[in-house]
């Protein structure tokens, strides 16, 4: 009974954590004292946080081409010359590891306590916690105000990555930037203040 019980824990774990690598968290964020009625025009930081060693990196390349679609559908026009926002990205992947609790026994840690002293129960019921390790995979896009240079909103994205290769690909990229730019409640021009969210 007790094994059972453990090994489903760990089955809803590693199933929400597979949930997760299917459905990314996205939280946001943005200075409410920002103007974003002034912002019409975007441009990208140089370097990216995602370029490496001087030079654009593919994940860049992507990550900008979906970017600018998405600014583009909210009314924003990309200008190189005295742009009004600047688009930076910074990706990070981290190894975690998520520890199972052993389930508690239902009928009591003291059910078998007349027998302390005599003898111990069988090594089935020694459970310690179960261990799942995974990478989760990061991405963040900031729009700073480049006259001020200061960050006037941010998007987060976070997920659970089965594979890295999949992850930067191009549609992965896309469905990720859509997700994190579903959170972002401005338009070209709009003097709108949302509900702040994150």
């Amino acid at each position: 009974m007790k094994s059972f019980i453990r090994l489903l824990s760990v089955i809803l774990l590693a199933g929400w954590l597979t949930a997760c690598g299917n459905s990314p968290v996205i939280r946001s964020d943005y200075d409410p004292s920002a103007d974003f009625a002034a912002y019409r025009t975007f441009a990208f930081m140089m370097p990216l946080g995602t370029d490496q060693a001087g030079y654009t990196t593919l994940l860049t390349e992507r990550l900008k081409r979906a970017t600018t679609r998405q600014m583009e559908a909210r009314g924003y026009r990309y200008s190189a010359v005295n742009p009004d926002l600047l688009v930076n990205f910074q990706s990070q992947v981290n190894s975690k590891t998520e520890y199972v609790p052993p389930p508690p026994m239902p009928w009591g840690p003291n059910y078998y306590g007349y027998r302390m002293g005599f003898y111990g129960p069988w090594p089935g019921y020694a459970f310690g916690p179960d261990m799942i390790q995974y990478t989760e995979g990061v991405l963040n896009v900031d729009l700073i105000d480049a006259k001020k240079n200061q960050m006037v909103w941010e998007g987060i994205g976070t997920s659970v990555l089965d594979d890295l290769q999949q992850a930067s690909s191009e549609d992965s990229v896309d469905a990720m930037i859509a997700a994190i730019f579903a959170r972002y409640p401005f338009v070209a021009g709009s003097a709108d203040k949302p509900n702040k969210s994150k």
